[in-house]
């Protein structure tokens, strides 16, 4: 065999290598947490700053996990982005078992819910999977700033992995848009809480 031809069919065989472990870590990206990457990976990869007093989230996330483990379950099916957005998830104390649907205009799969509500503030949003939401005003279309994201412990709830916190006007529409690369996180829970809201057994 020549020399070059060998060193042409190594060269290939790395390439190979080098594309497969880039697809590989795409998959990887939808798992990773915030506290795994620097704060410049951090800022490329467009995550939320960590909450800075989780410990103010401590209360909001074991309501919210009760629901998230004992219901009540509400199972509801995503509105596809760019269709209209019918499926509410407004009510309070409540577990929002989603499913996505596969997505049309890309690979994996995404989806909208409408959130409206009732009082003005900070809300949590609470998730079964590490991957979060975006959040945005349901008249204007603009994207609403999120505050911070919150890892939950797995001591403190089993069944949520997520926080997302963002301060938003009451009576104001908004559409949570979802989205998935890997199957396993195309069906998740969802419970809405007041951030700052004192809870009762």
């Amino acid at each position: 065999m020549k020399p070059q031809s060998l060193f042409q069919k190594s060269l290939l065989a790395t390439s190979v290598a080098l594309l497969l472990t880039g697809c590989g870590t795409t998959a990887a990206e939808e798992e990773v947490t915030q506290s795994e990457l620097s704060t410049d990976e951090s800022a490329l990869l467009g995550l939320l700053p960590s909450c800075e007093e989780p410990e103010e989230l401590a209360e909001v996330v074991e309501h919210a996990c009760i629901h998230a483990e004992l219901g009540p379950f509400e199972p509801v099916t995503a509105a596809a982005l760019g269709a209209p957005v019918l499926v509410d998830a407004s009510t309070p104390h409540t577990a929002y078992n989603i499913t996505l649907p596969s997505s049309a205009t890309s690979w994996g799969w995404a989806g909208r819910v409408s959130f409206l509500p009732d009082e003005s503030g900070e809300f949590a949003f609470l998730l079964s999977r590490h991957r979060g939401l975006r959040i945005y005003d349901a008249a204007t279309g603009l994207e609403v700033a999120r505050e911070c994201r919150y890892q939950v412990p797995t001591e403190v709830c089993g069944a949520l992995k997520t926080a997302i916190v963002a301060d938003l006007e009451a009576d104001t529409e908004y559409h949570l848009e979802f989205r998935s690369i890997l199957s396993r996180n195309a069906a998740f829970s969802l419970v809405i809480e007041e951030a700052a809201h004192h809870h009762e057994e």
